[in-house]
């Protein structure tokens, strides 16, 4: 989509700092972070919410999670939050399906 900054990430149109990057997925550093390592990682493919997924989608949603252990591991990284929020009402500011990948500090719990 042409207005939609993680697609503009994704293709290269808009730049960010690029932590992984392959087909699929791209992964960068969140520019308001809420944790000392705080990074999104996005499908490739505009999809716009959890909720948009369809089942097409099922092998590429299982491999962000992968890919987010393997930055979280090759960052030195053991204890982690992976969360994609779903809606404006859940927190999520950009349309675009992202994981948010957060350490470095303590989480508690219930999220809030």
């Amino acid at each position: 989509m042409e207005n939609c900054i993680f697609c503009n990430i994704a293709s290269g149109r808009t730049q960010a700092r690029l932590i992984y990057q392959d087909e699929d997925i791209a992964a960068f550093k969140d520019l308001n972070p809420q944790a000392p390592t705080h990074i999104l990682i996005i499908p490739v493919k505009h999809i716009a919410s959890l909720s948009e997924a369809a089942e097409e989608d099922a092998l590429l949603l299982g491999k962000i999670q992968l890919t987010a252990a393997k930055i979280a591991k090759e960052l030195g990284i053991k204890d982690f939050r992976l969360v994609a929020n779903n809606g404006k009402g859940a927190g999520q500011s950009v349309m675009h399906l992202h994981y948010h990948l957060m350490a470095g500090r303590r989480f508690l719990w219930p999220a809030g």
